[in-house]
Parts: structure tokens; C-alpha cells; sequence
């Protein structure tokens, strides 16, 4: 019993670091109202930080949050495909992003986040045979991608055109004559590609129907608490002190 009374005297930074570090997962789980507040206003502040090479990894633990009103407050005004523009797309960088595609199903990922992680792929296989040596996607990967075309709509539409200009590029890695696997990711590119525009043809037929199903009853995101306008706030205190005179 005595153990239970007992206080502890001293923490390690070590302790209070993962302390704080559980906390923060807590928030960015945006499971409550007050967490999305929370996880709004620490995006809203890595957005004003800015994103260096210093700090990215931070900036792609954000992209794993499926809330629309964090996503938003992180990309403040900017464009989600140039959001990351400034800084070279690494192992890291894409490696994580493949692995955010994946983790989402069909249809889940918030369209701005999508739209981030499309400008990654954009600047890192601008030049395929470069960004295949910096990071040689899998077959996974690119059903990972494959998967988020949306055949409901055509290629005008903006994400569905990124996507196939990106598996364009991958493509292209056809007959370099390197390694089986990059031959291999090459032409299931091309398939993919090929049965999006192909009317008798449908992804189903080249990525598996797995990862092609939709959640149909996806839990919407959390919202923040309503909160009054601070003019709306004051009035009414102003109203509550007046009355108690």
C-alpha cells in the first residue's frame, strides 16, 4: 500500500519526452472534438513554420490524419501539389508516401492529401531512371497508386490525370534493360494505365479486387467543438456581468 502513496521524485527527460510523445499521438488520433482543435492549431503552426529539411518528417506524420480540417489548416492557402516542392524527394519522403496510398482504401484519402503526395511522385519520377534509383517502387506500390483512380471519372479530372501522367513515367522504365523488376513495375504500369483508358477494360482486371473495395460505412471525420465568435464571447459576458448589477 505504501508504494501507491509514494510520489515519484524525479523524471529523465527521457520520461517526460514520452510523455509528451503519447500525448501528441493522441491529438493527431483526432478522436474527439478537443483533439482536432488541438491537432488543427499544430498544423496551422507547422504551417506557418514552414516545411525545410530539417523538419519534414513532422510535416508527413500530419498526412496520415484523416481529418479534413487538419489537412487544411497544414496547406493554410497553398497548393497541395507544390506543398513539398522545396524540398528533393528522398528514400524517406517517398517510401512514406507509397506506404500513406497503401494504408488508405479506395476512396478514403482526403483529396488534398492526395493531391500532396501526387506532387511528391510528380518531382521524384519527373525523371524515371533517377527516381526508380532513388526509390524503386514495387509492383504493391504501384497498385497502392493504381487504386486511387477514381473510373467514375475521366482523365480531366485533376488527380486521375496526375495519377496516369505519374504511371506514364513509370512506364517509360519498359526495355532499359536493368533489372527484372523494374521491367516487371514498367509494364503493370502500362496495364494499369491501359485498362483506365481502354472502355472494354477495368482496373479490376489488373489490380486486385481487394484493394479496389470501397468502405461504405467510413466513420466521417471528427468536428471541432462550435465555438462562438471572440466578438460573440465578449458581448455575452459584457450581457451576464450587466445582469448580475
Amino acid at each position: 500500500m505504501k508504494e501507491l502513496f509514494e510520489k515519484k521524485q524525479d523524471w529523465t527527460n527521457e520520461e517526460v519526452q514520452m510523455i509528451e510523445y503519447s500525448m501528441l499521438k493522441g491529438i493527431i488520433g483526432c478522436r474527439s472534438g478537443e483533439a482536432v482543435e488541438a491537432a488543427t492549431t499544430y498544423a496551422s503552426y507547422l504551417n506557418f513554420t514552414g516545411i525545410t529539411n530539417g523538419n519534414y518528417p513532422v510535416f508527413l506524420n500530419i498526412l496520415t490524419v484523416r481529418n479534413h480540417h487538419v489537412i487544411d489548416a497544414l496547406l493554410g492557402t497553398r497548393d497541395p501539389f507544390l506543398f513539398m516542392s522545396s524540398i528533393q524527394p528522398n528514400y524517406f519522403i517517398v517510401s512514406t508516401c507509397f506506404s500513406i496510398l497503401t494504408k488508405y482504401r479506395k476512396g478514403e484519402i482526403y483529396p488534398k492529401t492526395l493531391g500532396i503526395i501526387l506532387g511528391v511522385f510528380q518531382a521524384g519520377y519527373n525523371s524515371p531512371l533517377d527516381g526508380y534509383k532513388n526509390y524503386p517502387p514495387s509492383v504493391a506500390d504501384v497498385n497502392a497508386l493504381g487504386k486511387h483512380l477514381n473510373e467514375e471519372k475521366g482523365q480531366d479530372d485533376l488527380l486521375n490525370r496526375s495519377i496516369l501522367d505519374i504511371l506514364d513515367k513509370l512506364s517509360s522504365l519498359e526495355g532499359q534493360n536493368i533489372d527484372e523488376d523494374m521491367e516487371d513495375l514498367a509494364v503493370h504500369a502500362h496495364n494499369i494505365r491501359n485498362n483506365f483508358f481502354d472502355s472494354t477494360k477495368r482496373l479490376v482486371d489488373v489490380i486486385p479486387e481487394v484493394l479496389l473495395r470501397t468502405e461504405p460505412n467510413l466513420d466521417p471525420d471528427v468536428q471541432p467543438r462550435k465555438r462562438a465568435p471572440l466578438s460573440d464571447a465578449e458581448k455575452g459576458a459584457s450581457e451576464e456581468a450587466a445582469a448580475k448589477k
